[in-house]
Formats: structure tokens, C-alpha cells, sequence
């Protein structure tokens, strides 16, 4: 056969329905000498050139119409760097032959793959720019069994499934292919055909790191190394401020509704305006960290980011990977934190993401009664795969690593531990025990939170709406090994306790007290989130009782009350000021209302909460341990009012907190308090600066030598209406 070909498979070539191209195309040895063989539809006329001079070494022959090139190289026996010469109708290219560059993915590669253990596998798929003997270009990998043939299309291909199809490393069943010439920014898909060779709907690159922007769903080459990060200062004493004895206050953001630019068409802040505006709005608030609902590339915007597909790209939305890593600096530089919403508990069906990727059930169970959420209508990953679960753990390495994110808020992890949850008998499949925990998906989390421990100072957080034992404890003890828990059960009974009229709260006294009976089970994170404030809940103001004043004098009492509490704080954005509606991410949040004297007040007050709270150890030091807090009155039903005492480790300067949640002035009330002396009073819901009636107890309060409360000193106060005090022992 001339030129050592096979007619049938150059054929087979030309309809892209070959799986190993690279045996055929490229320089090969035919035994009578080097010969080179190319594909290139439309080409008139395709040269071998020197890759430097571009001096001319041989003509390819056309060998079938549809575009299949081949040829002798003259006299040559030892294998060289060449370029390929190809004239067009209207063009004349010089160009690299991706197929006479050798296998980059190695044995090491597909034996961790197979078993589970590399936790870098993003330095080894998805997009790469890099350097194959000294050419530039982009190589690529991705994982797909189950597939006949996997190419990469985009501009630089016309599309073409037919011209870069990818070499299968069949041990780890992963498609490589380096590409030269492309470069960052040009886009990409990959076109894969089933095992029965049918061709699929184009897919995005699953461990791809940008795509484009929603609506359009390609992937984008992105260079994620060359960023230059100046945060080293942070990255050393992060350890610190994530510590369970760290002060930790979250402003909790949608980054696309936070605020918007509606003289320009109502457009998103970029991550670089973002940079530059709430940066320093944290700064001035005393927020110690951002937490970022997830940034991941989803492609339907109002499901705020809790349907990703593109897991490895921050959305396009706002900018590229760099400006993204520039708001994560600028949050470092400024000695803010940011946590990150992680969503590995399910997907969206759209055909260009992984659902079917190669042409079967990949990435989520076959069966809908383990790999399809009724909530949500989305699939659920196969946990018990190795290479899905390391796909996921990957993924979260990687926004440590790759991103400097300080912790990952991990989304949902009920529906992760229940095979049960939120279906009926018969709509679920027991574990092998006949149980109904995830076995597979309690071993992912608890793989994962052990590797984010090797990462300095990073951290995880469970939303977790149950009472599985031992979410925030270590795996080595049983645990999830989480550092934090949301609270969800002190969330829902304080909301309950808080919208009835302060005439009714008698009787439900013990929903604002139940929390401490299992406070220290859990190291718990005070959420309230943006759960609290969408689906026809209402804003948190909307859902204080009262007349205009009450509400906002009831929300004031609230958020002492919440920052009194034992527990890391959450608070949504709007909160901050009391947004009057109810969050709706197609707009920006009412900042108009800042200017008003009441939302001013309650602005001003979580400001002074957060640095009085970021200050004050015996607020933050033994949030997680029962010897930092005391009640004092926990029983007055009647009078709906609460004190307590919280400590820190060394005992010194404790804080007295007061709550009372009626609209009734409470005179001459005697508090025991441990130390005799002043007690400063710090915080009080109820001051005119905040919007209240401005009852208070003056600079603050000296003891009494009279017991009570088991105490042999008490103090006599002035209780505000609907409103919590904060008295610090200063000696």
C-alpha cells in the first residue's frame, strides 16, 4: 500500500469515526523510510517545511479527495521537528502537526487516577497552556470511558470533529491531545461519540477553567498560573483568624445583586469594581470574612450558582479568573477572609455539562432513585465511583490552592448523607447494610475535610440541617471533621420566637433558650442567610411584629441577641441595614434605605456589634466550649427577657448580656454578676444613634453588695424595650 496506508482506515479517518489517529497521522516509521500523513480538509496543496526556515523537505500526496495527505520524507531515517505548509483556497498556512507530538499523560498519571490518590489531577486536565519540546500550545485531557472518539473543536478547527481527535490512554481512560499554536482566550468543546459511535450534543471541558459567558456555554483556554499573588502576609496568619477561638463575623454576598450599575443597562459589578467597593464596605462594617454564594460557572443565573457546571471556572459573569483572584487578594490585603460556597452534592441535566457525558451515566448513578434529585431536578454524583469522588475532592483542593479561598461553606450536605432524603418508601435504595446513610458520600466528605487540613488555616463548613452526630468533630473521633456547623435549629426557633407579638412570646419562651442545650455538641455557626429571606419568607424586618418602630426596635434585639449568642455569625447582605423587601437577585440590593434614620441605626449598630465583638475575647474565645457561658435569668416566661454571662479563657473583663424582648422599660432590675466593680455598659440596642427611644443605664453600672443569682454582688439596671444590652467588667 503506498505509503504504508490502509485505504479502510484512512477512510474511517476522514468521517472522524478512527479512535487512534495518532497510529496513523503524524511522522511515522513505514519501514521503507520516515513518512508523514495529514488530514486537513480543504486543503489544496500540504508541505513538510523545516520547522525554523521553513525550507521546503517534501510534498504530500493527496491520497483521497476528502482531504487525507501523505508522503516520503526523501532519504531521512532519523525523526525531526517539521511544519506542516498548507495552502487554502484563499490562505496559505505554517503550522504545527499536533500529531507529531508524543504521549504526555504517563503510567504514574493513570495509575493515581485509577486509584483515587491524586489530589493535583487539575495540573493534569482540563486546558493547559504549556511548552511540548520547546513549541507552545495547550494540551488537553479529559476523562470519558465510554467513548469511541473524543476531539476537541473550536475556532481554530472550524469546528471540525474530524481534525484534532484525541490519543486514549486506555489504562486511565483518559484523551489527550496537544494542540500548538492555541493560545489563552481561544475557546473549545469537546465532540464525543458514544461506544455505538452516535455523535453527541458538544460538551464543555468538566475540569475546564473559564467558559464563556451564560447564556453561551463554550470553554475558554484560560492561563490560571500567571496571576502573581501578594497575599503571602494573610496566607501565614489565616490559621489564626479562621481558629475556633477567632472572632469570625461573615457577610454572606450574591456578588450579582449586591449592587448594580443601573444607569448602565443595570449591569454587574466586575470582581475588580467588586475589589474596590465591597472591600472597604467590609473594612468599614467590622466583618471579618466574605462569604461568596458560589462563583463556580452554572449556566442558569437564578439558581444563584447552586447548579454549577463549570466546577473549575469562576462565572464569566464578572470577569476572568484573574480579576477573581484579584477581589480574593484585595480581600486578604485588607485582612478579610473569604469563604466560598461548594456545591458537590448535584448537577444540572443540560446536555453540554456531564449528565451522559459519554454517552452513559459518568459522573451520576444510572438508577434516578440514587442519581436523581426530586428537589431540584438535577442528578447526583455517583460518590461511590473513585474517579467521580476524586473529581469532586480535586475540585475543592483546587480553589484552595489555585484561588488562595480561606474555607468552603459545603452546600446541602443532608441530601449527601440520606439516601432517603426527601423521598418516600420505594423511592430509595438502601446501603449495603439495608441503612439509610450514604456510605460512599460519608467518605468523600471525610476525605476531603482530612486533605483541606494540609492546606494552612483553610477550613470547612457544613450545612447540615439535621442532628447527625459529630458533623464538626474529628474524623479520627468519628466525626465529619468539619470545623463549623450551621446552626439551622437556632436559626429556625429564635425566627419562630421573634415574628409573635411580644404579648405571646411568654409562651414560647424556651424556643430563644433551647439552642444552649446544645450549643457546645457542634463547634456552630450562627447563620441568616439568604434562605431566610427569599420564597415568600419576607425580609428579617418584615417578619418582626409591630408597628414601623417595634419591627426595627424588635430586629436591633435580634442581632444582639444573635451576637451575644455562643457561635460564629453569618448575617446576608441587606441585613446590615434592614432591607425592607425580600432579596431578589435581578436587582440590587435598596442602599437608598441607608439614608434613612432607622435603617442608618441598624446599620450602625451591627458595626458596633462586629468590632465590640472582634474585641471583646470573652464574646469570641470560648464561642465553642461550654466554660464561656453562663445563664444568669433563663426562666422569667413572664417579663420575656433573658440574661446571661459570656468568659473568656482567662476569666478577665466577662460581659454581662441583657435581652429584653417586650415593648415594657423594666426598671430596678437586680442582676448577680461574678465580679464586684463597674460594669461598663458597652452595647444598647435601644440608643438614639440606633433608632431607639434611648433608655440606658448612663456610662454603665457598679455593684451592689447584695447577692443574688448565687451571686454575693449584683447589679441594679434600667432594661430598654425591645432590646439587649452588653456590660463589660472593667474592674
Amino acid at each position: 500500500m503506498k505509503y504504508d496506508t490502509n485505504v479502510e482506515i484512512m477512510k474511517a479517518i476522514t468521517r472522524g469515526d478512527y479512535g487512534d489517529p495518532f497510529s496513523v497521522l503524524g511522522m511515522h516509521d513505514s519501514g521503507g523510510g520516515l513518512v508523514v500523513r495529514v488530514f486537513f480538509p480543504d486543503a489544496l496543496e500540504v508541505d513538510v517545511v523545516d520547522r525554523h526556515s521553513h525550507k521546503h523537505i517534501a510534498s504530500l500526496e493527496r491520497l483521497l479527495p476528502e482531504g487525507f495527505f501523505a508522503g516520503q520524507m526523501g532519504r531521512r531515517k532519523k525523526r525531526f521537528g517539521y511544519k506542516l505548509r498548507v495552502v487554502l483556497e484563499n490562505d496559505e498556512l505554517y503550522m504545527e502537526d499536533p500529531y507529531s507530538f508524543g504521549e504526555v499523560w504517563t503510567k504514574k498519571d493513570s495509575q493515581h487516577f485509577a486509584e483515587g490518590a491524586n489530589y493535583r489531577l487539575y495540573d493534569r486536565m482540563g486546558a493547559h497552556c504549556c511548552k511540548l519540546g520547546g513549541i507552545p500550545g495547550v494540551l488537553f485531557a479529559v476523562w470519558a470511558p465510554n467513548a469511541s472518539r473524543v476531539s476537541v473543536v473550536g475556532d481554530f478547527n472550524n469546528w471540525d470533529g474530524r481534525r484534532h481527535v484525541m490519543r486514549l490512554r486506555h489504562k486511565a481512560s483518559v484523551w489527550e491531545i496537544f494542540i500548538p499554536d492555541l493560545v489563552e482566550g481561544d475557546h473549545y468543546m469537546y465532540e464525543i461519540k458514544d461506544r455505538k459511535g452516535n455523535l453527541m450534543a458538544l460538551k464543555s471541558d468538566p475540569m475546564g477553567f473559564a467558559h464563556e459567558c451564560p447564556p453561551r456555554t463554550v470553554s475558554e483556554v484560560a492561563d490560571i498560573d500567571s496571576f502573581k499573588w501578594a497575599d503571602k502576609n494573610w496566607m501565614k496568619s489565616r490559621a489564626a483568624k479562621n481558629a475556633l477561638d477567632a472572632p469570625i463575623s461573615v457577610y454572606e454576598v450574591h456578588l450579582g445583586s449586591w449592587r448594580r450599575v443601573p444607569e448602565e443597562g443595570n449591569r454587574f459589578l466586575t470582581y475588580r469594581e467588586l475589589a474596590e467597593q465591597l472591600v472597604p464596605y467590609l473594612q468599614d462594617m467590622g466583618f471579618t470574612h466574605l462569604q461568596v454564594m458560589p462563583v463556580h460557572e452554572h449556566p442558569y443565573y437564578g439558581s444563584w450558582g447552586y447548579q454549577p457546571l463549570g466546577l473549575f471556572a469562576p462565572t464569566r459573569r464578572y470577569g476572568t479568573p484573574a480579576d477573581f483572584k484579584y477581589l480574593v487578594e484585595q480581600c486578604h490585603k485588607n485582612g478579610i477572609g473569604i469563604f466560598m460556597d461548594w456545591v458537590p452534592g448535584h448537577f444540572p441535566t443540560d446536555d453540554h455539562g456531564l449528565s451522559n457525558f459519554d454517552g452513559t451515566s459518568l459522573y451520576e448513578h444510572a438508577d434516578p432513585r440514587q442519581g436523581f434529585h426530586p428537589d431540584w431536578t438535577t442528578y447526583i454524583y455517583n460518590f461511590g465511583r473513585t474517579e467521580v469522588s476524586n473529581f469532586l475532592i480535586n475540585n475543592a483542593l483546587f480553589w484552595l490552592d489555585r484561588y488562595h479561598i480561606d474555607g468552603l461553606r459545603v452546600d446541602a450536605v443532608a441530601s449527601m448523607l440520606y439516601l432517603d432524603y426527601s423521598r418516600q418508601d420505594g423511592e430509595w435504595v438502601p446501603n449495603q447494610h439495608g441503612g439509610n446513610t450514604n456510605l460512599e458520600a460519608i467518605d468523600l466528605l471525610r476525605r476531603l475535610n482530612e486533605l483541606v487540613g494540609d492546606f494552612d488555616g483553610a477550613i470547612t463548613i457544613a450545612e447540615e440541617s439535621t442532628a447527625w452526630p459529630g458533623v464538626s468533630r474529628p474524623t479520627s473521633k468519628g466525626g465529619l471533621g468539619f470545623n463549623f456547623k450551621w446552626n439551622m435549629g437556632w436559626m429556625h426557633d429564635t425566627l419562630e420566637y421573634m415574628k409573635l407579638d411580644p404579648i405571646y412570646r411568654r409562651h414560647h419562651h424556651h424556643k430563644m433558650t433551647f439552642g444552649m442545650v446544645y450549643a457546645f455538641n457542634e463547634n456552630f455557626m450562627l447563620p441568616l442567610s439568604h434562605d431566610e429571606v427569599v420564597h415568600m419568607k419576607g425580609s428579617l424586618l418584615t417578619r418582626m411584629p409591630g408597628d414601623s418602630w417595634r419591627r426595627f426596635a424588635n430586629l436591633r434585639a435580634y442581632y444582639g441577641f444573635m451576637w451575644g449568642h455562643p457561635g460564629k455569625k453569618l448575617l446576608f447582605m441587606g441585613g446590615e441595614f434592614a432591607q425592607e423587601r425580600e432579596w431578589n437577585h435581578e436587582i440590587s440590593l435598596d442602599w437608598h434605605l441607608t439614608q434613612n434614620r432607622f435603617h442608618h441605626g441598624v446599620q450602625t449598630l451591627v458595626r458596633d456589634l462586629n468590632f465590640f465583638y472582634r474585641e471583646t475575647p470573652a464574646l469570641h474565645q470560648l464561642d465553642c466550649e461550654p466554660e464561656g457561658f453562663q445563664w444568669i435569668k433563663v426562666n422569667e416566661e413572664e417579663e420575656s427577657y433573658y440574661a446571661w454571662l459570656r468568659f473568656a479563657r482567662n476569666g478577665r473583663k466577662p460581659v454581662l448580656c441583657v435581652t429584653n424582648l417586650t415593648p415594657v422599660i423594666r426598671e430596678n432590675h437586680r442582676l448577680g454578676v461574678p465580679n464586684a466593680g463597674f460594669w461598663a455598659e458597652r452595647i444598647n440596642t435601644d440608643l438614639e444613634v440606633y433608632g431607639g427611644s434611648n433608655v440606658h443605664n448612663g456610662e454603665g453600672v457598679r455593684t451592689e453588695d447584695v447577692p443574688a443569682d448565687e451571686y454575693a454582688q449584683s447589679l441594679v439596671l434600667t432594661l430598654p424595650p425591645l432590646a439587649t444590652l452588653f456590660l463589660e467588667y472593667t474592674g
